[in-house]
């Protein structure tokens, strides 16, 4: 037997299953939950607390999942609710923001089918009427543990992926093996500017000179393209000042950048979880500096600084660009997952699941995308 009880800020279910979920609105009261856990860079409390902060302007919707006999907690997850052309939809804190989106799990988390089936099966009790479910970009693993969230899709199912390169001890190993895109003449030929060097921001002040000059390097970039661009606007550009604001002194947050006497040449921002680094963001100064390739130069420089800290394993982000495969960096598959919560969510989970097969097949894929349209997003 399942039942439900609701209170203004969170409400309980409890089923026979032993898993007991709570869903808590706010997000400073869930970040004092599961501080010993499994999670990605992208659950991180500086990252999640400054997400939740800047768009304010959506419903937190965090589940708890415990142990419904000892009380314990297993995971958290970490999501919003939001209507979109009437569909009332659950998705992840992410927005396009994050690299990746998963459930933080508890050191000794265990019964993922459990868990799974205890999530959906209490977002279909609470009283709030949700139509769909969709959980995107989820990896594998998370810390070395199954997620258990993905056994509800087919993993590889996302149209993204990430990019890992994995290194050993030996940097000089690394840059020989990726000598074809010149690297060292790339620096040797930036470093005849008066006051060439590299850096990483070491407080916070600084950080937020380079990221000022990112967004206007990339809004020019972006431009020139003919690309809208709007990492810029309000609430991003609050999003990742705070994450900067909280993570930059203890390296959690890494801002860099390639500097001369003539300005910022080249910026990049990214997070570091223990030997993993994300790299996020990456601007230059135009094309008047093309000839020391100022943007893979300063994303090689932040690699070599954060390899002499310990990091080796480096993820290049998702999206598939020719550089990073001149990384090096290996296509690490991601995982959707579209779950109907009520018969008005059947045709968009049946949508997005369409999609997925699809995916597999892109010249179907693009003559299925003109064909059905963009539907919720």
């Amino acid at each position: 037997m399942t039942f439900l009880s609701v209170e203004q800020s969170e409400g309980r279910v409890s089923s026979t299953s032993g898993i007991a979920v709570d869903f808590i609105r706010d997000w400073r009261r869930a970040a004092l939950r599961l501080n010993a856990s499994h999670r990605t860079a992208f659950q991180h409390g500086y990252w999640l607390g400054a997400w939740y902060e800047a768009f304010h302007d959506l419903t937190p919707l965090i589940a708890v999942i415990s142990d419904a006999a000892t009380g314990k907690d297993i995971a958290l997850v970490p999501m919003i609710s939001h209507t979109r052309r009437g569909i009332r939809v659950v998705e992840f804190a992410d927005l396009g923001v994050s690299d990746n989106n998963a459930p933080i799990l508890s050191l000794d988390a265990d019964a993922p089918d459990a868990i799974s089936k205890a999530l959906i099966d209490a977002l279909r009790a609470l009283p709030d009427g949700f139509d769909l479910l969709r959980l995107r970009k989820m990896p594998a693993q998370i810390g070395g543990k199954p997620n258990p969230l993905v056994s509800l899709g087919r993993i590889g199912s996302s149209s993204l992926n990430g990019n890992l390169v994995l290194m050993g001890d030996d940097y000089e190993a690394y840059q020989a093996s990726i000598k074809r895109m010149q690297m060292p003449r790339c620096w040797r030929v930036f470093s005849r500017h008066a006051g060439a060097r590299f850096e990483i921001a070491a407080d916070i002040a600084r950080a937020h000179e380079l990221l000022d000059v990112m967004d206007v390097q990339q809004q020019a970039r972006m431009r020139k393209l003919g690309s809208p661009f709007i990492l810029n606007d309000e609430t991003h550009a609050r999003f990742y000042r705070e994450v900067a604001r909280q993570g930059v002194v203890e390296g959690y947050a890494v801002v860099s950048a390639l500097v001369c006497d003539e300005g910022v040449v080249a910026t990049s921002l990214g997070v570091r979880q223990d030997a993993t680094y994300y790299l996020l963001r990456i601007s230059h100064a135009g094309d008047s500096w093309s000839s020391c390739s100022p943007g893979l130069l300063v994303a090689e420089r932040t690699m070599a600084a954060l390899h002499a800290g310990g990091v080796r394993c480096f993820d290049l982000s998702i999206g598939n660009q020719d550089y990073k495969r001149r990384f090096g960096a290996q296509r690490v598959p991601l995982t959707d997952v579209s779950v109907a919560l009520s018969w008005r969510g059947l045709p968009y989970a049946w949508r997005d699941h369409a999609a997925q097969g699809l995916r597999r097949h892109p010249r179907l894929a693009a003559l299925a995308a003109r064909a059905m349209g963009k539907g919720t997003r």
